[in-house]
């Protein structure tokens, strides 16, 4: 370890009047940085992109929600990476809008309000900030009004090689069932097919917001129902696409998504909030 100390700026690391380092609220601690290549092996082999998830998971969980957020400079001193890094993933956060420049004030955290909820990285550290039964209802209000229309769209407009997808999404749900698969990316696997199915490039792109919002989801219900999705609603799904039933799949998949939201809405609370991981 390095010791360091700073000049005395509002809201930065210095020393009191007596010399003493202090911190931004004016208690007194020494002040210590960690040699520059541990913090980079910190962030792993990708530095930019382990800075990105650094801080925004520090945005998220409202590390800077009484401090202002650090300047590029800063960034690169306790990160021990270079300025264009900082640079890089400043402008990546500021993409997935949980930061914005503005003239005469610098880079600042936006409310979560203006976070794009359909960019994975934000929506994983909002899952993993602290379980939320309220996100998690959001989530599958919107896979309600998404999944049952791809489902009938793919009875309609999916391809031999979609059919195969779907049936090897059901398999592997199968096989898990018999422990010789993992449950929830073979119950995620059955999901994207459908949606890749559809033929819609919207839909298509909601996968990747499936794919981290399932995880929780699905850990959520199998944890509270003591098991694993239902193979036979699942199969309900496919069976319809496989023949063609766009209704049929429509009210199939809408079953099972409806059932998630009766669950959310029945279990108890401290079962939700205490026992969902």
């Amino acid at each position: 370890m390095i010791n360091h100390t700073f000049p005395g700026q509002p809201g930065r690391l210095g020393r009191d009047n007596s010399g003493q380092p202090r911190d931004p609220a004016g208690g007194a601690y020494p002040v210590t940085e960690t040699d520059p290549a541990e913090l980079r092996t910190q962030l792993g082999r990708n530095l930019t992109y382990g800075l990105l998830d650094a801080l925004g998971r520090s945005i998220v969980i409202g590390k800077y929600d009484t401090r202002p957020f650090p300047t590029e400079a800063e960034l690169a001193r306790q990160h021990g990476v270079s300025r264009s890094v900082t640079r890089e993933a400043v402008k990546m956060l500021t993409a997935k809008g949980l930061l914005s420049a503005r003239p005469r004030q610098g880079t600042i955290v936006q409310p979560s309000t203006s976070w794009n909820l359909f960019d994975p990285d934000v929506l994983r550290w909002l899952l993993e900030r602290k379980f939320s039964v309220e996100l998690l209802r959001h989530f599958n209000q919107l896979r309600v009004a998404i999944e049952p229309e791809a489902a009938a769209l793919a009875a309609s407009h999916a391809n031999p090689a979609d059919l195969e997808a779907i049936r090897r999404g059901l398999d592997r749900m199968v096989a898990a069932e018999e422990g010789m698969d993992n449950t929830l990316d073979a119950d995620v696997a059955f999901h994207v097919a459908i949606l890749l199915a559809s033929k819609n490039p919207f839909y298509a792109q909601f996968r990747d917001v499936v794919t981290t919002a399932l995880h929780s989801s699905i850990q959520f219900t199998n944890r509270i129902k003591g098991r694993s999705a239902s193979v036979a609603d699942h199969a309900a799904v496919s069976d319809a696409i496989i023949r063609g039933h766009r209704e049929g799949a429509y009210v199939a998949m809408r079953k099972i998504v409806s059932d998630v939201l009766d669950l959310i809405d029945t279990a108890e609370p401290e079962v939700k909030l205490g026992q969902a991981r």
